[in-house]
Parts: structure tokens; sequence; C-alpha cells
């Protein structure tokens, strides 16, 4: 792993951020250096939470459009707080305050079957929330993996701030308050399995989470509940789908998920390797390394490029779910082609690759190809600079092969000659590309949940073995 001194400084008062050098302007050449070019993404992708988020902790769903909360986007916030704490970006005190107001939001954001005025249901939150009232945005979804995310960036935070401070104490109690409400038996229409969500106006939605995807982190969450944990039972339902997803693609023998972020999410927060599951460990691996398979497979496809996208290659690689330029045909080097908007990408399975490449794709999977997704990182700099790379961090997504002037933009813009990019950041993906970044660099925040009594007894009861347990 690449290793830097933490740069630990006095904050000169409230919630402002550290007094670092200021980042060079996003046009500059990036640094040659593959840990100083890091830092800097680090840094930056850390101001997109720290600096967007507002007073009341809802983080924005994207920016700079005008967006709703993500409640995903929040767990994510809160893991990117600690990290700023260890890699000396803000204060403790700072960050604790914050981790704090945002707590207190959920522990008291009005609970309810109403179809509006509230921001949640027997512990669960809808999907996305208003930010101004913080509660359920028009006609969304009540949640269950986006809880899941949610409660895991509460979890993290319940074990990075251990200290004996009143405030910490308190957090720490918060957290167990808000995920002991969690009624996951209820979430449970087609018991053992985890509904997807459910609407108040529809009731629960017909699809359960089943096999290998980024629902792990549901089921691991759940059993991590200290007061309503479903039964191994739950646990094993699940995985009796992760049969089907064992398979062969690009040189690699994996449980398969197309897009790369199902490879990457339940990682973010929970270090699983050498500690696999009963599955994992019939094949003679763990879900690490069935993520670095993922990610391999991935830059395979990207060099054999068998679509023939501009720009694919063995240092340009990332299909996964993101933005994207339009829902459009379009002819591209004497072939029609598909693209889309926001879409789940991916390689093989039911979805598609329509040119459009995510730099946290390849950035998140750092902890599992650690050497590839760096060259990715640098080179996508190199080669774009500012229409990719700004005051925070990358933008969302890119893709060379549309090249249209004439056609209405869902997002972004079209660069002559370069393709369409991204003009937003997405809470879902710098939260991962900052989360994996930081424990590739420093386990920060897998050291702090392999102290968390309730992520121990989740994986415990799960069947995990090995390892850090």
């Amino acid at each position: 792993m690449l290793k830097s001194p933490l740069r630990r400084r006095l904050l000169a008062g409230g919630g402002a951020l550290l007094a670092l050098p200021a980042w060079p302007a996003a046009s500059a050449k990036p640094p040659n250096a593959p840990a100083s070019f890091l830092d800097e993404v680090e840094r930056r992708t850390f101001d997109y939470f720290w600096e967007t988020t507002p007073a009341n902790g809802l983080a924005p769903d994207r920016w700079p459009s005008a967006s709703f909360c993500s409640i995903a986007a929040v767990g994510f916030a809160l893991t990117a707080y600690l990290i700023g704490v260890e890699r000396g970006f803000v204060a403790r005190a700072a960050a604790r305050d914050r981790v704090l107001t945002t707590l207190k939001f959920f522990r008291d954001a009005p609970q309810g079957p109403e179809p509006s005025g509230r921001a949640g249901y027997r512990g669960f939150f809808y999907h996305f929330l208003d930010p101004e009232t913080g509660t359920r945005y028009r006609d969304c979804e009540l949640s269950t993996v986006d809880t899941a995310l949610l409660i895991a960036g509460m979890l993290a935070c319940q074990s990075f701030f251990d200290g004996d401070a009143r405030e910490e104490t308190e957090l720490r109690d918060l957290v167990d308050e808000i995920q002991g409400r969690v009624d996951w038996a209820w979430a449970m229409p087609r018991a053992p399995l985890i509904s997807h969500g459910w609407h108040p106006e529809s009731g629960f939605i017909a699809w359960d989470w089943r096999a290998y995807d980024e629902s792990l982190i549901v089921y691991l969450v759940a059993l991590a509940s200290p007061t309503r944990a479903p039964g191994r039972e739950s646990y094993d339902a699940w995985a009796a789908g992760l049969p089907d997803a064992w398979g062969s693609a690009w040189g690699q023998t994996f449980a398969r998920f197309p897009p790369l972020f199902g490879h990457q999410f339940t990682q973010c927060w929970l270090d699983l390797c050498d500690m696999p599951d009963a599955f994992m460990r019939s094949k003679g691996i763990d879900y690490f390394e069935n993520s670095r398979r993922a990610t391999l497979a991935q830059r395979a496809y990207a060099v054999a490029n068998p679509l023939g996208w501009r720009g694919y290659g063995a240092d340009c690689w990332g299909v996964t779910a993101s933005d994207g330029p339009a829902d459009v045909k379009r002819e591209v080097d004497s072939r029609l082609r598909e693209f889309h908007s926001y879409a789940g990408r991916g390689i093989g399975g039911r979805t598609w690759d329509d040119g459009t490449l995510a730099p946290y794709g390849a950035g998140a999977s750092i902890v599992f190809t650690p050497e590839e997704s760096a060259r990715v990182l640098l080179r996508l700099r190199e080669r774009y600079g500012e229409h990719l790379y700004g005051r925070y961090g990358f933008y969302d997504a890119f893709n060379a092969s549309f090249d249209f002037k004439d056609v209405k933009l869902d997002k972004g813009r079209v660069v002559p000659g370069l393709g369409w990019f991204d003009t937003d950041h997405i809470g879902i993906d710098q939260g991962p590309l900052l989360a994996m970044l930081a424990n590739h660099r420093q386990e920060t925040v897998w050291r702090a949940t392999r102290r968390n009594p309730h992520l121990r007894r989740a994986l415990l009861r799960a069947g995990f073995e090995g390892g850090w347990l």
C-alpha cells in the first residue's frame, strides 16, 4: 500500500477546513508521482462532501445540479468525515459535530405510513429526501439497500469516534438507537429474503435481494442489528443464488455482477480479505479475491473492446452505474449505436455498454488492483484535464464516442474531438472512490469497522471465518 504521513493540524475555529496548501487549478498538469496525485484526488473528493453538504447533514444526490438528498450519499458522507480526520483535512471536533448533527436529524425525522410529510417508516428511510423539509421526495420508495448504506456509514463513525468525551459517547448511543429501530422482519414479506423496498401507496416492491450484487451489505447490516436482526436463514437464502452468478468471463472465474459498483460497495466498509463465507470457501477464494477478478475481467474487456468504443484500453476502463449523455441512437464509425442517460452499465448480463466510462469505476477498485487502477486515474487526468477533473476531483462520467452537437443532452457537455463529459459529481460515486482510496492507502475505514461489535457479530452470524475475525 502507498503510505503517506498524516497531516494533523489545529483547526483555527469552527468547522472550516484545515489550512493546507491550496491545490493547483484543475487545468494544471497533474502531479507525476502517484502518491502526490492520489493525495490530491483524495482531498478534492473529501471536499465534495464537506463543502456541498448543508447544515442539516443531508448530503445531495449530485452537485452542482439542483438535487434532492440521497440517504446513501449521507452514508458515504459520514464515512468521508472520519477519513477527513485521519488524513488531517478537518479537526476531529469539527467532523464529530457534523456527524452528530446528521445523526440527530435521522433520530428525530418523522416516521409513519403516511405518503407525505415523513422521512421513513419502521426505522427505514426513503431513498431520497427533500433537502429543505427532510421528508420523502415525491413518490420515491422506502429503500432497504439505501438504508443499509446509510447505517454502514453510521457504524463506521460509531467505531471511529471512540473517545470518552460526552459528544462521542452521545454519538455512539445515537447510532445504536437509529440502527436498533430498523424493523428488518417487517421488510421480509417473502421471508426470509429482504424486499427491495416499500411504497405507502402500493406496499412492498415485488423484488427481493437475492444473490451477488451490492445487496451483500443489506444482509450484513441487517444481521448487525442489536435488537431486530434476522436469523442465519435470511443470509443463507440470499447466498442460495450465488451459484447462479458463478462463471467465467474475460479470463476470470468469479461470482459475476456486470457493473463494477456491486463488487465495491460492501467492501468500502468491510475488509473481507482472507475471510470467506461458506460459498466462497467452497470455491477456494473470498469476496476480496472475487472483486479483484471482476476488476481484471473489466480491464481485459476494455483491452479487447469487442464493441469498438473509442478510448477503451488497458489504462482506460470502468463500466458501471453512472450518468450518460442521452437516451438516443446515433451512428458511430458506420454502426448504429444506442446511448443512455443515467444507467446501471456493465459488461455482460442484462446490462449494456454504450461507451460511457466512470472514473470511480476503476478508482474504487484500487484496493483490488492498485497499480492498474492508479494508472487509469492518472491517465484520465492527463488525457482529459479540466474536462473530466475539477474542484471536487473527477466528474462522474465521460464518453469519447459521443460527439454529437445536435442532441439534447441529459447532462454535461460535448467537447468537439474529445466526446461527452459530465459536469456533475454524484455522491454515491464519489463516496466509494474516497473510501477505497483511504482503505488502499491506510485501511482507514476498515480499521474502524473491524472494531465494531455489531459488524463483527453480523459476519460471524453469516458464517464468515478467518481474516481479522
